[in-house]
This record gives structure tokens, C-alpha cells and sequence, in this order.
């Protein structure tokens, strides 16, 4: 019962279920056919009329027949068609086509040569539902409705259709609107859907994806930039994920419009989703990861901190400010350049006056550390003495309207065209342009304003065509993905110029499986404390969506933060996989850097600027995981403990990585904090108080701290103090080492952090395990990989040790343990980096 409570609770709070903008009309229909609202500025969702067919909705009826081929099960109604593709024993694919004809079966985010891996697989017929049964979850088609039901193996329902699939004709706009609605189980919670702003928990809203230029956007915008048609849902201890593969207009109502239905639809194209069972939350988003790409390992340097401002100009502004931070001690690895460094805000060229020697500008800044990002938008300016315009017409990569015209829309250079980046020859093409950029020293590219983004109009009109990879469509169909095409022709562009370097790229818009690409950040956010919170949400939401490599304008990107606001985002964003300050600063001039706010609040911003740094290496053995098995990087409580419904609803706590926990300060003026912490044991960072875990606690969160927790049994590995990444050849890595009476693994993963020979082995892998008891503690270390890296010694600190210990051994070898050795209640000494076995006692 205290489950159905909280979730009222959360259908209910201001600030975890909000309602839908207020600016906006949408058209939505329920299950009965019942239409409300209309949609403001298009034609009507559904059609007015009520008794033609093209106001009806149509359901498949009976099964003629099915049959089976392999891991395909293939259902025929009188007219509607099911394909049902079980792609392993947790992932199974639904595919209906209303009137028996599929289209043509492609993808932008599942891979085409992606390989069906089953373990088992056996199928039945009743007489009144086929069943298909693989290892882990049983499948039930009804053969009177083709409606599916999906439990585990004791029975208990995982998944079940309400009426399932269904469609209409859609007399505007052609094809159909298809549809597909669930019963929503008992105590059932939701989460997921990417780019969203809100609470985590999503049961009893409403979304749209349709990627949106979404300036100043607030807790209740809905549509935003990135399009990721995936959530999951929770009930009874077990979970699953639906991504609809749809690239159309998509919608999703969890449990608004009636509280025991779910639903999603498009506006076109089929309906075409994929199941995926846990049953840990945790496991369906690897799933998710192994069905939509999994991310190369980026740069080491892109981890580290990010400086931005729209914009830095001229070169010795750029320069001017790399400098503050090296004079100030504040680690830094990259300056970005905004659309100012161009000529004319033309793409792939140097303002002449402002920029007027790049490469020399890139070099300076090279030496001194510091990586150069620049921003590429999608817009080419329509000028014939432009080359990169007059090559595009000749080779005809633009975007034509349906009468043939150029697209043209005026965006920063005045009226442009855009490049059809859903063609794969005008990939190649865009790809090749990057060739000058690399030349002149840069090292990565920040694509903007491409859901697509056009001034006065918004985005482009519908009658636009796009080749998509073969197709020929409007682009009601390439909308969604047509800054996810621009992220994937940047990122071959930069790969094809910078080998064996790795890639950096930074997008806005996106679809799913951008990680294979890209990273992102949550777009043009305001210097509110709402969106301070805001930040938190979205980009733990959009690491279970598959993209961990996200994080937030610091400070905001519109209006002008106060010191307090400032530091408490920079102490958030420290732990958040992608740390960048970005800020609209051209009109007013307001400066946004670490240092801008006085020296007390520098202060501040430095040590954990700095901290970031020395955790560098656990970071980035993040970052692995989540490239070698697609486990998000930031992770909600609930993904960490869904046993526990105390953890469902919580949104100010997040874990990075295994090991550490962080609750944010989104209010001004705290002092203290309530922090929810999971099952287990927690040593609280700043005075190495040890808790229980399943219990809220309240803690110090002055303006000096923020309220970080390290699991009991832990091993974090820190680098010594660098100003950028590679300053230093790391001889050392200190251990800090956290007791735990019984068993825990941590992983440390070492590489070059800049080439790509970690695809061939060139890697480190180290696993510790820990294992302790009243009277003794024992820390093991093993080993895989071919890199030869300059580590020489680990230096352990531990902690929680609840013993007098008298000696430690290291592979047999006794030392004994004197004051020096146990200064402040901690464990100290250093050994050789291939230890094998240390024993405390």
C-alpha cells in the first residue's frame, strides 16, 4: 500500500509530476476514440468526421494462421501482419503491419548486421494463444486480437496489452497513425524517454518526442532537443524497457489519460517496438545499449573541464582567458570557439579580423594544455563566392522542398540551405570539410541548432524531402534524426582526419543510440535554480537512456548566476560525465568563468575543479563500463536498489559509477541536507562517518561541501594534481581504500586515453577485491591487458578499518605498522603497482 501512495503523491507534487505547457494544444485520443484538444498550428491529429473510416480505429481481428522460421514467428489477421523476432532470451521485437505490407525494415539506431544470440527457444499452440518461451521471459500471443502478454517464468505478468495494437487512417498527412496501448501492472513506476525535464519518475504524464529548439525551457517544457522513444517500467521487483523505433512524431502517455493504460503512438510510419527484460533496471539498460551501439571511449582530455562563452573573440581574448586558469592553478583542458570565430558565421572558415591565424592560436593553446572545440551548425549561408555552398549546389547535398526548390531559412549567416545529411553520399561529402578544421589544430566539434533549428519558422515546413539512406520521405519522417545524421557525418569527419586520435563530438539534437557517435549536453538552460535541479534530472535520464556522455550549461546558459549558483552547479557538475561552463554572454558581457565570482567562491570552485581531476581515473573506469558493457554512468537510486520502493521516487541523490553517491544542493542558503542512501554500508566523504544504508540522513552542505557518500568496500583510484590532462606522467595512483566486513570488487582501467589501441588490447584491466572480518582485512589485485603503462606505485589510504591493526603483508612480506603508518584514524603506506595479495591484521 505504501507504494499506490507514493505514486499518488508523485501524480499529485508540484515538482515531481508537472502538467503539460500551457502554451501549447495537443491532439490526443483516448482508447474509446474520444478525441479532445487539437493541435494549434498543424492540421488536426485526428480527422473531425465521425462515422468514415478515416476517424475510425481499426484492430487486427483473428489469426488465420502463423507460422514459425528460425527466430521469427510471423501472424496473419485478415489484413494485419505480426512479425515477432526474438533477438535473445531477454529482447523481443514487434513489428505489425496494419494492412499486411511491411515497409522497408531499416533502422537509425539498431544496427542492421545486429546478431540474434539465443540460448533457447520453444514455441506452442493452445488453440487460443501461441506461446514462444525463451530462457528468461515466456510470450503469449492471443490469437482472437493478436494482443501479447509477457511474464517470467513463475507466471507473473511483465508486460500485457489493453487493446495493443491499433491504427487509423491519417487523411492530412497520408499512411496511418498507429498505436499501441498497455495495462499498466499494480504499483507500476516509469522512467526514461531521454530528454526530459521533470522528475524521474514519469507515471501519470504525457511526452512528445519531436526535436524542438526549446530556448529557456522549463520543468514543464515538453518537447526538448533529443528524441529517444525509450522507457521502462517497474513493478513487483522487476523490470522492463519498450523502445518504439519510430522516427516520426512520437507520443507516449504513462498513465495520464487513464491511470491504468499506458500507450505510445506516431503519426506514422509502423509500429515497430522492441521488449527488453531486466529483470534489473540495470540490465535493461545494457540491453538497450547492445540493441542501439554501445560508445567508443573518448578522449581522456574531454573529461576534464570545459570553458565556453558565446563568444570569445578575438584570439587573444581566447588566449587571454586559457591563461587565467594556468596563472590561477584551475585545471582546464579545452576553449571552445562560438560562431564568432567565423568568417560571416560561415561554416569551416577563420574570421579574418578576429581569427586571422588559426592554426597558430590552436598551437599556443596546445602548448599551454588546452584542446580547441569549435561549433559547427548545420546552415550553409547562401553566398556564390562561399565555396563550401557553391561545391554543395554542384553535387546537390542540399535539402529540396517537394516542388524541387532549395530549403532555405535564415539562420546566424542570413538565409541558408542545409545540408540532407540522411544521405549517405552527402555524409561523405560533409565529412571531407573537416580536413581544415584538423589542419588549423582543432580537436573537436560542437554541432548546434540541428533538430533543425530555423529562425521565424521554427524548423523545416513537412513537404521537405530527405533521401533517408535509399527511401525518398518528407520530413515528418527525418525530423527526428536529422541532427542525429549530422553528429554521425561530423564524428566520420573528424575519425577520417584525426586517426589513430580519437574523435570528440558534442551535439543538441539527437536520436537513440547517439552514443555511438556523440556526446551531449541539455541545451539552452537558464541561470535559475530550478534549472540547477533541472540539470540533474535530465542528464541521469538521459544516461539510462542510453547517453552518459551528457551534462548541463554550468551556471546556465541564459541570465546571469550569482556566486552561490555558480559554485553549487560546479560542484554538481564535477560528478557528471561531460563538465562544461557555457554562457550567452555577448549582449550583456557578463563574465562566467571560475574566477568571476570573487575570491571565496573561487576558492570553492577550484577544489572541486581539482577533485575532479585527481578522480580522473575512476571516472574514466566509468566511462569503460559503460563502452564495454553499456551500464549507464549515472545511475538514479532506484537503478542502484529497486527492491527498496523508498528509493522509487527520489530525484535530488544519483550514484556515478559504482561507488559514489552525490546529492546536489538545488535551493539557495542550505546548510544542512536529507540524503536517501541505498541498501548497504556509506562512509560519508568529508568526515568518514560510516551509515547504514536504507535510511535518510541529514548531513552538512554548507557552501564549502556537497553531500558525497563512497560505498562501503570501495577502492577509488585518484591521480596526483594535474592542470590538464597529460601534464604529468603518473607514477603513482593513490588508493583510497573503505572497509567492509565481507566481500567487494572495484576495476581501475588504464589506457593511452587518446588513441584507438585500446580496440587491440592496448589496455589495463585491474580488479581489487576486498574482503574483511572483525580481525582482519585482505585486499587482492589481478590484472588483464597488454598496456604498458608508467605506473610504479600504489599508494593505499584506507579507511573504516575497525581493528588495532598491528601489521600488513604484501605477497608474504611483513611490515609493521607504526604511527606514521595510521595518522588520523587512517591506514597508510605504499606498494609496488603488482602486488598480488595485501593482508591487514
Amino acid at each position: 500500500m505504501f507504494l499506490q501512495e507514493v505514486i499518488k503523491f508523485a501524480i499529485r507534487g508540484e515538482r515531481l509530476i508537472s502538467p503539460l505547457r500551457k502554451c501549447k494544444k495537443y491532439t490526443y485520443t483516448d482508447f474509446s476514440g474520444l478525441t479532445f484538444g487539437q493541435l494549434s498550428n498543424t492540421d488536426p491529429m485526428q480527422v473531425s468526421a465521425r462515422n468514415e473510416k478515416y476517424s475510425a480505429k481499426y484492430y487486427p481481428d483473428q489469426v488465420k494462421r502463423w507460422e514459425q522460421k528460425g527466430n521469427y514467428f510471423f501472424f496473419y489477421s485478415s489484413e494485419t501482419k505480426l512479425e515477432v523476432r526474438v533477438v535473445n532470451d531477454k529482447v523481443i521485437r514487434f513489428r505489425y503491419a496494419a494492412d499486411g505490407t511491411f515497409h522497408r525494415d531499416f533502422s537509425y539506431a539498431v544496427p542492421a548486421d545486429l546478431q540474434d544470440s539465443l540460448i533457447s527457444l520453444s514455441a506452442f499452440d493452445d488453440g487460443e494463444y501461441v506461446g514462444i518461451i525463451t530462457k528468461q521471459v515466456k510470450c503469449f500471443i492471443n490469437k482472437s486480437n493478436l494482443n501479447v502478454r509477457i511474464t517470467d517464468h513463475s507466471g507473473l505478468v511483465i508486460n500485457e496489452d489493453e487493446a495493443g495494437f491499433h491504427w487509423q487512417h491519417y487523411l492530412w498527412k497520408g499512411g496511418k497513425i498507429v498505436y499501441c496501448s498497455k495495462k499498466i501492472q499494480q504499483d507500476e513506476v516509469f522512467y526514461g524517454l531521454g530528454d526530459k525535464p521533470g522528475a524521474l519518475q514519469i507515471r501519470g504524464k504525457r511526452f512528445e518526442n519531436y526535436g524542438t529548439d526549446a530556448y529557456a525551457y522549463g520543468s514543464e517544457t515538453d518537447p526538448l532537443y533529443k528524441n529517444i522513444p525509450f522507457y521502462y517500467g517497474l513493478h513487483h521487483g522487476k523490470a522492463y524497457g519498450i523502445f518504439f523505433d519510430n522516427t516520426f512524431r512520437t507520443l507516449f502517455d504513462l498513465g495520464l489519460e487513464r491511470d491504468d493504460v499506458s500507450s505510445f503512438w506516431s503519426r506514422g510510419g509502423e509500429m515497430s517496438y522492441y521488449f527488453i527484460y531486466g529483470p534489473k533496471l540495470l540490465e535493461v539498460a545494457e540491453e538497450f545499449a547492445n540493441l542501439t551501439g554501445k560508445p567508443e571511449l573518448p578522449p581522456m582530455w574531454a573529461l576534464g573541464y570545459h570553458q565556453c562563452r558565446w563568444s570569445y573573440f578575438p584570439d587573444s581574448k581566447v588566449k587571454s582567458v586559457a591563461m587565467e586558469f594556468r596563472k590561477r592553478g584551475i585545471p582546464c583542458d579545452v576553449m571552445y570557439l562560438d560562431i564568432d570565430y567565423m568568417e560571416g558565421f560561415r561554416c569551416f572558415t577563420f574570421s579574418k579580423e578576429y581569427f586571422p591565424e588559426p592554426a597558430k592560436l590552436t598551437k599556443e593553446l596546445e602548448d599551454e594544455g588546452f584542446k580547441t572545440v569549435v561549433i559547427i551548425d548545420p546552415g550553409i549561408k547562401v553566398d556564390p563566392e562561399y565555396p563550401v555552398y557553391v561545391d554543395g549546389l554542384k553535387k546537390e547535398v542540399f535539402c529540396r522542398r517537394q516542388d524541387g526548390a532549395l530549403m532555405e531559412g535564415d539562420v546566424w549567416p542570413g538565409k541558408c540551405v542545409f545540408p540532407d545529411f540522411t544521405d549517405p553520399k552527402v555524409r561523405d561529402w560533409w565529412s571531407d570539410l573537416f580536413g581544415v578544421l584538423i589542419e588549423n589544430g582543432v580537436a573537436g566539434v560542437w554541432n548546434d541548432m540541428n533538430e533543425p533549428a530555423v529562425f521565424e519558422i521554427g524548423t523545416f515546413p513537412e513537404d521537405v524531402r530527405h533521401n533517408y539512406d535509399g527511401e525518398n520521405v518528407s520530413h515528418r519522417k527525418a525530423h527526428n534524426i536529422y541532427g542525429h545524421m549530422m553528429a554521425k557525418a561530423t564524428w566520420q569527419g573528424l575519425k577520417k582526419f584525426m586517426m589513430p586520435k580519437r574523435p570528440f563530438v558534442i551535439t543538441r539534437s539527437c536520436y537513440a543510440g547517439i552514443q555511438k557517435w556523440s556526446s551531449v549536453w541539455t541545451g539552452d538552460n537558464t541561470a535559475t535554480w530550478e534549472h540547477l535541479w533541472i540539470a540533474s534530472q535530465q542528464c541521469q535520464r538521459l544516461a539510462i537512456s542510453g547517453v552518459s556522455f551528457a551534462g548541463s550549461d554550468i551556471g546556465g546558459f541564459i541570465g546571469e548566476p550569482d556566486g552561490e549558483l555558480y559554485t553549487r552547479w560546479i560542484q554538481m557538475a564535477a560528478f557528471h560525465p561531460f563538465m562544461r561552463t557555457h554562457s550567452a554572454s555577448n549582449d550583456t558581457g557578463f563574465d562566467q568563468e571560475p574566477w568571476s565570482f570573487g575570491s571565496y567562491y573561487e576558492g570553492i570552485c577550484k577544489k572541486f575543479i581539482q577533485m575532479r581531476y585527481r578522480l580522473l581515473p575512476y571516472l574514466y573506469t566509468t566511462f569503460w563500463q559503460n563502452y564495454r558493457y553499456g551500464t549507464p554512468m549515472l545511475r538514479p537510486l532506484v537503478f542502484v536498489d529497486q527492491d527498496n520502493p523508498e528509493t522509487y521516487l527520489r530525484n535530488e541523490e544519483f550514484m556515478l559509477g559504482d561507488h559514489l553517491l552525490l546529492a546536489p544542493v538545488s535551493a539557495p542558503g542550505e546548510k544542512t541536507k536529507s540524503v536517501y542512501l541505498p541498501s548497504g554500508g556509506w562512509y560519508y566523504n568529508w568526515n568518514d562517518q560510516y551509515y547504514k544504508g536504507s535510511q535518510e540522513v541529514i548531513v552538512g552542505a554548507t557552501i564549502q561541501q556537497i553531500p558525497l557518500f563512497i560505498r562501503e568496500g570501495a577502492i577509488i583510484p585518484a591521480w596526483p594534481q594535474m592542470q590538464y590532462v597529460g601534464e604529468k606522467k603518473v607514477k603513482e595512483i593513490t588508493l583510497h581504500v573503505f572497509f567492509k566486513e565481507g566481500k567487494e570488487e572495484s576495476f581501475l582501467y588504464l589506457d593511452d586515453g587518446e588513441n584507438m589501441g585500446y580496440k587491440n588490447s592496448n589496455y589495463r584491466i585491474i580488479r581489487f577485491e576486498v574482503k574483511g572480518n572483525k580481525t582482519s582485512f585482505q585486499i587482492r589485485q589481478n590484472t588483464i591487458g597488454n598496456y604498458s603503462d608508467t605506473l610504479e606505485k600504489f599508494k593505499l589510504i584506507i579507511t573504516g578499518i575497525p581493528f588495532s591493526a598491528k601489521e600488513y603483508m604484501v605477497d608474504g612480506k611483513i611490515s609493521g605498522i607504526g604511527k606514521r603508518n595510521s595518522a588520523m584514524g587512517k591506514l597508510k603506506f605504499t606498494v609496488e603497482k603488482n602486488f598480488h595479495e595485501i593482508i591487514i591484521r
